[in-house]
């Protein structure tokens, strides 16, 4: 018998995404971490990405953005509280990625444990923030804070050898206690304010010693942060103007006698996205704090640990356009339109393959700046790396992210647009990793500042492009246009962004003819350096490419 207001059958939907391996299904990502010479963590990996990629781990996900945090000012006696309330799935993240080391894993090495102590933890831990990503990103804030800290605070390395242990812990301890007391600890960070933002130079917040004052000694911290992430945090890496100009201190949430810091949270952020992160606006009134290294060095302190999380903006967006592009595939795979499959229909398989494009060069560009993170110690080619690739690799990335969310959206037509899937979601999250940590004319700048003031890098990254000449006309074209303008000495500022997407896409199409199928680097080269104007909206391929082989080198979902 007919239920009451049964009306229809639901057919002609994919499955359920769900038992999915996020590291294996991956293709370039894998072949980035055999690139990187950390293959050896395959099953690690592999384990990893499977626990994570479940239909109840993208539902905790949802979750963690539907439900809020809230900011508590005042406990129910009327005493200054200053906490935040977070969801029960947010703490199972934190839990799941300090258990997986996101936090510290490429510092292994710094560990008294029976951690590993070989090559590839950098790019093996930048692996996991990629897939864990992908599930829930707006708690990798902490997470990335935390693993950004830790090579700043040994600017001072007595206060880094007392916090050290609990840096590397891989346990989430919430409580809101003093960090003598913790099992393991999360660092955020302060910087901006409201009159000043990315100009921190022109920052009002003052620090005054408590005696003498010096690098490892107490000062007292008054001012406002514009914004400040995360709230609940164990400590914070502050800027603050002392005697001797900006200088940046750990600030964390209890005094050395056991009572709250003076603290003063005014109001968590309504943001746009990134909603399960508590960002917010705080007033520090006499805030005790620690001065790393000397009065006066702030900016340089502070940008270690600024250069680390704009690596992870890349890891982060990388990682989140790799699911709207394997959500778009599940999808496509699936779905009948005209009696074929969508991913049968030519116009579709063009659209899919040139977002495969676009995210294997995310990948590759994202992984092997993680790699060079972890070797640039040593000096030569992956120091300059470094320093050349980290502000082109997060503009470009960060950019190219958006638009492609909104393709994989439209893929699914109206059901991509609903926040019941993760698509909305990832949509709303990819414009932070742009906005922060320095937006995309920063980077630009910071780009022309390497080719300007730090020469024997910015020519030693130059050299590293011309490595890939030979090999495909297209590149060798672009490859030299670019090194003509350089020669002349002269880079206009407005040319800024010209020059940044030139040595991104280059350095990608450079990294795909090493690392990626022959059809694919010239697939990408086509597209992207050809300097025709034809690669406008995702979909406009030329003819000679194969667009299924090229979907199916870059996504294995077992379909």
């Amino acid at each position: 018998m007919t239920k009451a207001f049964e009306t229809h059958q639901v057919f002609n939907q994919p499955p359920i995404y769900d038992g999915v391996d996020l590291y294996t299904s991956d293709l370039p990502l894998v072949a980035a971490i055999k690139a990187e010479g950390a293959d050896w963590a395959n099953a690690e990996l592999s384990a990893f990405g499977k626990s994570i990629g479940t239909a109840e781990e993208f539902h905790q996900g949802h979750l963690a953005n539907k439900h809020l945090p809230e900011l508590n000012l005042f406990d129910n006696q009327g005493f200054r509280a200053d906490s935040v309330e977070f969801h029960p799935s947010y703490h199972h993240f934190m839990a799941r990625s300090k258990e997986a080391g996101i936090h510290c894993g490429a510092f292994d090495s710094l560990a008294q444990d029976d951690r590993r102590k070989h090559d590839g933890v950098g790019p093996v831990r930048a692996a996991k923030h990629y897939i864990m990503s992908q599930v829930e990103a707006g708690h990798i804030c902490p997470i990335t804070m935390t693993h950004a800290a830790i090579p700043a605070l040994q600017n001072q390395p007595d206060l880094f050898d007392q916090l050290k242990n609990k840096l590397l812990s891989r346990a989430y301890d919430p409580r809101f206690i003093p960090i003598e007391q913790k099992s393991g600890i999360t660092v955020g960070m302060g910087m901006t304010e409201k009159q000043g933002g990315t100009d921190v130079r022109a920052n009002t917040t003052t620090a005054k010693p408590v005696g003498s004052g010096g690098a490892g000694e107490r000062y007292l911290i008054t001012g406002h942060k514009w914004f400040m992430s995360a709230p609940m945090c164990d400590a914070f890496l502050v800027l603050a103007q002392t005697d001797e100009k900006l200088s940046v201190f750990f600030v964390p949430r209890f005094r050395a006698d056991g009572s709250m810091n003076s603290l003063r949270f005014q109001r968590l952020k309504n943001k746009l996205g990134n909603k399960s992160n508590a960002s917010s606006e705080v007033e520090f009134h006499e805030a005790e704090g620690i001065l790393i290294g000397d009065e006066g060095r702030g900016i340089a302190n502070i940008m270690t640990m600024a250069n680390y999380t704009r690596l992870d903006c890349a890891l982060g967006s990388a990682g989140l356009m790799r699911q709207a592009l394997s959500r778009a595939v599940h999808h496509a795979s699936y779905r009948t339109v005209f009696q074929r499959k969508l991913i049968d229909q030519p116009m579709m398989a063009a659209l899919l393959a040139d977002m495969c494009l676009e995210v294997t060069a995310a990948t590759h560009l994202a992984m092997r700046l993680a790699g060079s993170y972890e070797r640039m110690e040593d000096g030569g080619e992956d120091s300059a790396y470094a320093r050349l690739m980290t502000p082109v690799t997060k503009y470009w990335v960060t950019k190219r992210g958006p638009t492609l969310a909104y393709e994989a959206m439209e893929v699914h037509g109206g059901n991509g647009y609903v926040e019941d899937g993760v698509l909305a979601r990832i949509y709303r999250e990819l414009p932070v990793n742009s906005i922060w940590e320095g937006s995309g004319s920063v980077m630009c700048l910071d780009l022309m500042r390497v080719a300007m003031r730090e020469r024997d890098a910015f020519e030693a990254g130059i050299k590293w492009l011309g490595g890939g000449m030979g090999h495909a006309p297209t590149y060798d074209t672009a490859y030299k246009e670019l090194a003509t303008l350089l020669s002349s000495g002269t880079m206009p500022e407005a040319q800024g962004r010209w020059l940044t997407e030139r040595i991104a896409t280059l350095a990608a199409a450079r990294l795909l003819m090493e690392r990626a199928p022959d059809h694919v680097a010239r697939a990408y080269i086509a597209t992207r350096l050809d300097g025709s104007g034809r690669h406008g909206s995702y979909g406009c391929l030329p003819d000679f490419i194969d667009t299924r082989a090229v979907i199916e080198e870059t996504v294995s979902l077992g379909i």
